[in-house]
C-alpha cells in the first residue's frame, strides 16, 4: 500500500474492494505531509501488526509544521520503530517483484523548483521544508515503467527522469498521482512539453493538479484519463 490518505477512509475504501489488509506486508509513503500520513493511527488501531514494514525516506516521520499548525504524521520516528519494521532509504528500495521505492528524486530539470513548505525538526531545530523527501514507487514490467506518485514536490519530470535512471529505461508506460500544479505557467507549459516528447500513453494525474492544469494537458493533446476512488489498473 502507499499513503493511508488523512482519515480512516481507505480503510473502508479496501473493504468495500474486498481487499483484505490484514494480509498487507509493506506499506510505503511518498511524504511526510498529514494528508497522506493522518491515516496511519487508524491502521494501527485496527491492524496492529508488528511485522508489517513501512519503508519510506528518513525525513517523512519528522515532527513538521506550518503556521503554529502540525502538519506531520500522527506517529514519529521513534514510535514508529516500536511498532512496525521501519525502514528509512534515501535510495532506491526493491519492495516487491515488480515495485520499487525511489527514494530521494534529484532535481534533473531546472524548471522545477523547490517551494518551501512550513518547516520541519531536524536536530532538534526546526529549518524550513523542501519536503526533500518527496518520492514515488515504480512499477517496472518488461515493456517499461509505470509511475505512482504521491504528491511530486519533487517534480513530477525530475521524478520520470530519475525513474528512468534507477532502471535505465526510456520508455514510461503511465504516471498516476498527484503532480502538483496548480496554475497554468511557465512550468505547466514544459511540463507539457516534456510528457509530450516522452509520448506517454497514460497519464491519471489526481491529487494536487488542478482542474484548469488538467484542461490544459487535454487541450495541448495529452492522454489524460480520468481517476477517482475504486479505479483498478491492470497490467
Amino acid at each position: 500500500m502507499f499513503d493511508t490518505g488523512y482519515s480512516d477512509i481507505f480503510i473502508k475504501n479496501a473493504e468495500k474492494l474486498g481487499i483484505d489488509l490484514n494480509k498487507l506486508d509493506k506499506l510505503a509513503f511518498s511524504h511526510g505531509h498529514n494528508d497522506h500520513t493522518l491515516g496511519l493511527k487508524y491502521f494501527f488501531q485496527q491492524f496492529y501488526n508488528n511485522n508489517i514494514s513501512i519503508v519510506a525516506h528518513p525525513d517523512t516521520f519528522k515532527e513538521k509544521v506550518m503556521n503554529n499548525e502540525e502538519i506531520g504524521s500522527p506517529i514519529l520516528e521513534d514510535e514508529l520503530c516500536r511498532k512496525c519494521n521501519l525502514i528509512l532509504s534515501e535510495n532506491p528500495v526493491k519492495i516487491s517483484e515488480n515495485i520499487t521505492f525511489l527514494g530521494a528524486i534529484p532535481k534533473l530539470n531546472t524548471f522545477e523548483k523547490r517551494i518551501c513548505f512550513g518547516k520541519h525538526l531536524i536536530d532538534d531545530k526546526f529549518v524550513d521544508d523542501y519536503v526533500l523527501e518527496d518520492t514515488a514507487l515504480v512499477y517496472q514490467k518488461s515493456e517499461g515503467l509505470y509511475i505512482i506518485t504521491g504528491c511530486s514536490h519533487s517534480g513530477i519530470c525530475n521524478i520520470i527522469d530519475y525513474a528512468k535512471k534507477v532502471f535505465n529505461e526510456q520508455k514510461i508506460l503511465g504516471v498516476i498521482g498527484g503532480f502538483h500544479l496548480f496554475d497554468v505557467n511557465e512550468q505547466v507549459q514544459k511540463t507539457i512539453d516534456y510528457l509530450k516528447a516522452n509520448t506517454i500513453p497514460e497519464l491519471y494525474p489526481c491529487h494536487c493538479t488542478s482542474l484548469k492544469v488538467k484542461a490544459e494537458m487535454i487541450n495541448r493533446g495529452l492522454a489524460v484519463k480520468e481517476v477517482g476512488v475504486g479505479l483498478k489498473i491492470k497490467w
